[in-house]
């Protein structure tokens, strides 16, 4: 195969896990690839990212090759939000790659066939190669859609990314407001989320993906999910820069993803699938529903009804 789609590749000083990344990119030999490095932190370090920058010499197939290597380290936040701002002033649309996010070559179609399908579709903003459900998930159709952001192998458009703000400057406005609360409903994943964002917008946290979740928020967006999981983050451990322990989501198993495509004739978010992820990933069980507040929400949400029915007779 011969992916058309530019690839975006993120690398730092791991060539092992660079290589492995690399040698299924090359399987899918995009026709472009961007390569975005960090610096070393430390001169000690600087072998090892020389290293990693060496594998992506070995391209062997028609691709254009550009880089943008820095020759200090920026950090995971700025490294990767400046890269990606980079790969979409160059690029349209582009799949996008860490050193320790190994896909299965049928990720590749995957992205290309829908970055092409919802090209102009602004409800939805990303697509991830990701997929946590295991066993559990019946699947329909060969994607879902969904609200939560995994850049673990994942593909976007310039469109959606210039709502990407690395400074977060609307998330005290969010986090004030009680809005977290209206979105998430369960007290527990809306304390999670607001911790993470906080931690992010005071620079405790170095991080860009948790930006990226806000802004995605911010837009109401959806995020297009595989009904089986194509890509698996093999870089859990002391060398990672966030997920030094073990990880629920870590090391999860890929699998083919089965062509034609199989188009959902919908595009709404499986709350029921979300839900199970968080309960999966975070512990965090589902919000439980009794008789009496099922009750209650069908009659608030019939009291609305009625006032914007009101509303429209009486202007």
């Amino acid at each position: 195969m011969a992916v058309t789609t530019p690839v975006g590749f993120f690398i730092f000083n791991r060539p092992q896990l660079t290589q492995a990344v690399f040698d299924v990119i090359a399987q899918a030999r995009p026709r472009k690839l961007l390569v975005v490095a960090d610096g070393p932190r430390f001169p000690e370090e600087a072998d090892r990212c020389q290293q990693a920058r060496e594998v992506v010499q070995a391209v062997d197939w028609d691709c254009e090759v550009v880089t943008d290597f820095s020759p200090t380290n920026l950090g995971c936040k700025r490294r990767v939000s400046s890269g990606l701002d980079w790969v979409f002033n160059l690029e349209s649309e582009a799949i996008i790659l860490e050193d320790d996010c190994l896909p299965h070559l049928t990720f590749f179609r995957f992205c290309e066939e829908l970055l092409q399908a919802y090209r102009d579709d602004s409800r939805i903003m990303m697509i991830s190669g990701d997929n946590y459900q295991g066993s559990d998930q019946q699947a329909k159709y060969s994607y879902y859609f969904s609200r939560y952001t995994h850049i673990w192998g994942w593909a976007t458009w310039r469109r959606a990314w210039r709502f990407f703000d690395p400074d977060m400057r609307l998330w005290p406005e969010i986090r004030d407001s009680g809005w977290l609360d209206q979105i998430y409903e369960n007290p527990p994943e809306v304390e999670y989320r607001r911790q993470c964002f906080e931690g992010t917008y005071a620079g405790a946290i170095d991080t860009w993906d948790y930006a990226w979740s806000l802004a995605c928020l911010i837009q109401s967006a959806l995020v297009i999910r595989p009904s089986t999981n194509l890509v698996s983050n093999i870089g859990a451990g002391q060398e990672a820069t966030h997920t030094k322990g073990p990880s629920l989501s870590a090391n999860f198993p890929r699998s083919a993803m089965t062509f034609p495509l199989l188009h959902p004739p919908f595009v709404l978010r499986d709350a029921r699938l979300d839900s199970l992820e968080v309960e999966r990933l975070l512990g965090i069980p589902p919000r439980p529903q009794t008789v009496a507040g099922n009750l209650r929400n069908r009659l608030k949400r019939f009291a609305q009804r009625a006032r914007s029915l009101w509303h429209r007779r009486s202007t």
